[in-house]
């Protein structure tokens, strides 16, 4: 209801839900992506209370709504006597209208679940200060003023049986005292008639839950709530394995083994023999880890290559450019196929090569071309004073053209039927991404055209280079160079772009601009933590709008789906208005996998950000292809890391 439990999803979980309690109507989405941590980001709507009525800008935004991220930590697990603790802290940043810093007890005595706390803020005495750009946790910076004004909470949920449960709370808020509270004025001059609160939990489906409650003595309330692992796919996945046809078993064993591959998902095949060792290099098209690319290679060479055969070198390439070679032989694939011996122990009596940089000159067959693809978009633009849910919904078409190895010539259209993006807001001084509404509110738009060029060397050294329209605001040169170190533990980089703004107006022309061109100059880094699946990148140097400094941005790898976060320390001197000053960028994103919904295993994802589009502090431009990103999973520590997904 409104006091919270030390109860914590299960690791890699997330829950999606809507509350109604009159005057407040709260949208939120809890992941668990830690052991025993979640983070929620919540949308709290103020129901008859506009935002900033008296100007006339914000008339098309509706209620009030306060924007907030919340952590829950439990340091300590339910024991058979003790209690499960944890540690709350909601909304540190920004206006914090509902912030709090609590400590919470829960203990089960089945069938009851007992929950005591103590919580300063909206469960405090008194409401707590804005911070605007900077954090305030008052449980660690002033701690004897988070004793002061503190107050205890606390509940008792029954669960009858598995899906129904009886809730009865008490609930400290002191509604008429929280002056920051945009409702406090309209709708809680005196104190609530009641501080106890009561519910029903209902959970029809194990993945679904529904919560009547009767709150502050004159209220009813609901909530609505879905669960899902994060990762596991809502479709099993199911890929048809190979037969072959009596027909081709005639065939060269080359011809048999191409066939087979294109078969399978894979393209820009080479197959050699050379007196009893195999060849083989293979553009992995259909399956989302190149491991399992090896995988259902190894099960096809099983049952083709004859038992004379000796070692077997499997190249994995992408735009012909080799990733990394897989060296196996065929007794171990034989002793494998039998059972003999196990999926890591024929993993480790193969051997790995990263550092492959020339292909085979043998001529490739089901050359791969063209490349054509189309995915429906959706884009939102939230929060403006216009409108505080504005969205782009239609699709984007792209096509490229591959005419030699690590070249790209790339076309992308984009087209939006459903569109109603616009501003009341004005672009700010240096306007590298304020004036974007500018591009996003156009339905028809040529998003990219450009060419784009990788290379890979020895020692694994990473370069690339584009040029063109490279995003749908800016046209110009892009290029970068990277490297790993310790096995794909440390990636390290340098990057920079020199662009010019197009015309929204018109998809071939510069726009007259008082800044004619942009550039950018970094030092990239990544750290990989491939036992907790974690991605730290550092991106220092010279932003767009000139500003220097850093952005930090943390990934979490879950079966597939990749949750980031990031935010920046720049110098913002160089801005003259008072919104940029000063400000820090930050963001969210989220991409999903398609193989989650499919059914059968696909390399393409989807990804959704969620960040100010109306700030210009550590802007950089979008880049097609990203070095990093694109050696990934590819190097020697994470093929470690996924050998369990190679025979599944």
């Amino acid at each position: 209801m409104e006091t919270p439990t030390a109860r914590v999803m299960e690791k890699n979980s997330y829950r999606v839900g809507i509350s109604q309690i009159d005057p407040y109507r709260s949208y939120y989405i809890t992941m668990s992506i830690l052991d025993r941590l979640e983070i929620t980001g919540r949308v709290t709507e103020v129901l008859g209370v506009k935002a900033s009525p008296q100007d006339p800008n914000w008339r098309g935004y509706g209620n009030y709504k306060d924007k907030a991220i919340d952590f829950k930590y439990q340091f300590l697990r339910e024991g058979k006597y003790a209690p499960a603790l944890a540690l709350g802290i909601m909304d540190p940043h920004g206006t914090r209208l509902y912030a709090s810093q609590y400590i919470v007890a829960s203990k089960q005595i089945y069938p009851f679940d007992f929950t005591i706390g103590f919580g300063n803020g909206r469960f405090g005495k008194r409401p707590l200060a804005s911070q605007g750009e900077g954090f305030k946790i008052e449980l660690f910076q002033t701690p004897k003023d988070w004793l002061k004004d503190s107050q205890f909470f606390g509940g008792i949920q029954w669960a009858i049986s598995d899906k129904y449960a009886l809730m009865i709370e008490y609930n400290p808020i002191r509604y008429h005292r929280q002056t920051q509270d945009p409702a406090q004025k309209k709708y809680f001059k005196e104190p609530v008639s009641s501080h106890f609160n009561y519910g029903l939990r209902w959970k029809p489906f194990t993945w679904a839950e529904i919560d009547l409650s009767y709150q502050r003595g004159d209220q009813i309330g609901i909530n609505l709530s879905t669960a899902f692992h994060i990762g596991r796919p809502l479709i099993p996945i199911y890929d048809h394995p190979y037969r072959e046809k009596k027909e081709d078993m005639a065939s060269p064993l080359s011809k048999r083994i191409a066939k087979a591959l294109h078969e399978s998902g894979f393209s820009n095949i080479g197959v050699i023999e050379d007196r009893q060792e195999l060849w083989i290099e293979a553009q992995n098209d259909r399956y989302y880890y190149n491991t399992k690319a090896i995988g259902v290679i190894v099960q096809i060479l099983s049952r083709i290559v004859p038992q004379h055969t000796g070692n077997i070198h499997i190249t994995i390439t992408d735009n012909r450019i080799p990733l990394f070679t897989f060296t196996t032989s065929r007794i171990d694939i034989t002793e494998f196929s039998r059972e003999k011996i196990t999926a890591n122990e024929f993993f480790f009596l193969s051997r790995i090569d990263t550092s492959v940089a020339e292909s085979s000159e043998v001529p490739l067959k089901h050359e791969k071309l063209f490349g054509y693809g189309i995915r429906p978009s959706f884009q939102t633009f939230l929060n403006d004073p216009s409108g505080f849910f504005k969205y782009r919904l239609g699709v984007a078409v792209w096509g490229s053209y591959h005419p030699w190895k690590g070249s790209s010539f790339i076309a992308g259209l984009e087209g939006y039927p459903l569109n109603n993006i616009s501003t009341t807001n004005e672009p700010l001084s240096i306007p590298v991404r304020s004036d974007i509404t500018l591009y996003k509110k156009k339905n028809i738009t040529l998003g990219r055209l450009m060419f784009d060029q990788i290379y890979k060397g020895k020692n694994e050294i990473y370069g690339r280079i584009a040029g063109g329209l490279l995003e749908i605001q800016y046209a110009g040169f892009d290029g970068e160079c990277a490297m790993p170190f310790f096995g794909g533990r440390f990636l390290v980089g340098l990057s920079g772009s020199l662009v010019k703004k197009r015309d929204p107006d018109n998809v071939l022309k510069f726009k007259d601009d008082i800044k004619s061109w942009y550039k950018t100059a970094f030092l990239n880094s990544r750290i990989n933590i491939p036992k907790h699946e974690v991605s730290i990148d550092i991106k220092a140097g010279r932003f767009l709008a000139g500003d220097k400094g850093i952005k930090v941005t943390v990934s979490k790898f879950i079966h597939g789906v990749i949750i980031s976060a990031w935010y920046s320390f720049t110098n913002t001197s160089v801005f003259s208005d008072r919104f940029n000053r000063g400000y820090r960028d930050k963001g969210v994103s989220l991409t999903i996998p398609l193989r989650l919904f499919k059914g059968a295993d696909s390399k393409t994802a989807y990804s959704y950000s969620l960040s100010p589009w109306t700030r210009d502090v550590a802007q950089d431009i979008e880049h097609h292809n990203n070095l990093f990103d694109f050696m990934g999973r590819n190097t020697k520590i994470f093929i470690d890391k996924d050998r369990e997904d190679v025979f599944k």
